[in-house]
């Protein structure tokens, strides 16, 4: 007994350092990572207009990196997925440096992309690695999962949330607590190292919280829920669809991603110049900071966000996903008669969850964004937004706790 005792104790040790090992490391990728995405982001704003003609050759310039070094690499996240669910047993070195130069390229030239899903990749790369080469955990599912929580963490350092994203994305439904532990430590480790490296995080203290206990203020909040769960449904149903469309429609991807980037570019002059391309901080910051919002920003970002991402174009999800929601909500806050910077908080992390088909880990990255004041009605909003989500999500390599195949989108 004393033995099993002394061998538990020494794999824990053994993990907990495998965690510290992965989040220093990754979070100084995504510090990297994220300052040069933010540089690029500056560039590409203060010279669009001399940039944004070039992105139909810059879209050329993708497809041929990955077929020239690691086709398989561009299924992304599905690899990640897969990889957790044990469908497959390998995932490629080159996967790393190649999403993460591609999707600079992306926005450099204008696409509306995020950068989470480059993150977690990153992260899932290193961690599986790591474990292959020193079998510090002799568990390579857990030391994923420590690397997925080690990318979202250093790039958004919001630590729980970025835990509890990873055990709660491979299966809907189910969590993986027994990864809790290391993705908790890895989290943590990544994002104060890529804060030490300089890379800041975004929050805003919302002051002023709503009164639950009024049903004149509830049921508008539950609205809200349903409201920002239709919409990261529908991201994520339209994805789909839009991905398997213009792989039927051309089955060259030079073709496809050279040709359809044309009215693209169209797209992203017209509409306001810019205003749609990359992530979609300017909208979030908008949003909390007196700026303006548009009744249909958050539309049009959603519909550019699909097209950039379903024709070729590399880049996450997350983040654009977060400026839907923040300036759904000022629209929505206005219709209601809620506080347009509550309704924000709240659509900032709802649409998030909807779209990702997770419940805990927006909750979570509300209180961390926003502070607990309206810690309730995170969860209440959230929990509805789950609920209508129907089991859709942009991951469509997710499973479903209880099935054996995942439910199609319609």
């Amino acid at each position: 007994m004393i033995l099993d005792m002394g061998k538990k104790s020494l794999q824990i040790l053994r993990s907990a350092a495998a965690a510290l090992l992965i989040g220093v490391i990754v979070g100084a990728i995504d510090a990297v990572f994220g300052r040069g995405l933010l540089a690029i982001t500056d560039f590409r704003t203060e010279h669009f207009k001399y940039l944004i003609p070039f992105l139909p050759v810059a879209g050329l310039l993708i497809v041929w990196l990955y077929r020239s070094f690691s086709e398989l690499s561009q299924k992304g996240m599905t690899l990640v997925l897969e990889t957790g669910q044990g469908r497959r047993d390998d995932i490629p070195l080159l996967m790393a440096p190649l999403v993460l130069v591609t999707t600079w390229i992306t926005h450099l030239f204008g696409g509306s992309a995020g950068r989470e899903g480059v993150a977690v990749q990153i992260g899932a790369v290193v961690s599986y690695r790591v474990e292959q080469k020193f079998h510090l955990c002799d568990d390579e599912k857990k030391m994923l999962i420590t690397g997925m929580a080690a990318g979202f963490g250093g790039l958004f350092q919001t630590p729980l949330a970025a835990a509890f994203f990873a055990v709660e994305v491979i299966t809907a439904g189910r969590m993986e607590y027994e990864s809790l532990g290391c993705a908790l430590l890895s989290a943590y480790t990544a994002s104060q190292t890529s804060h030490f490296l300089g890379l800041e995080k975004f929050a805003v203290p919302v002051k002023g919280s709503l009164k639950l206990t009024d049903i004149r203020v509830l049921l508008p909040v539950l609205v809200l829920g349903i409201a920002f769960g239709l919409t990261g449904r529908l991201f994520a149903v339209l994805l789909k669809w839009a991905k398997e469309k213009m792989a039927k429609t051309f089955t060259n991807p030079y073709i496809r991603i050279g040709l359809t980037a044309i009215p693209l570019v169209l797209l992203l002059v017209l509409f306001h110049m810019g205003r749609y391309s990359g992530l979609g901080t300017n909208l979030i910051d908008a949003a909390f900071h007196g700026g303006t919002i548009h009744s249909y920003d958050w539309i049009v970002k959603l519909i550019l966000t699909v097209l950039t991402l379903c024709i070729g174009f590399q880049g996450g999800e997350v983040t654009p996903l977060f400026s839907m929601g923040a300036s759904l909500g000022i629209v929505l806050g206005s219709l209601l008669g809620l506080p347009g910077v509550v309704c924000a908080a709240l659509g900032y992390a709802a649409v998030f969850g909807g779209a990702t088909n997770t419940l805990i880990a927006p909750m979570l990255i509300g209180l961390e964004v926003f502070g607990v004041q309206n810690a309730l009605a995170f969860v209440i909003v959230c929990s509805v937004a789950y609920i209508v989500n129907g089991n859709r999500s942009i991951y469509t390599a997710q499973q479903i706790a209880g099935e054996t195949k995942r439910n199609v989108c319609p």
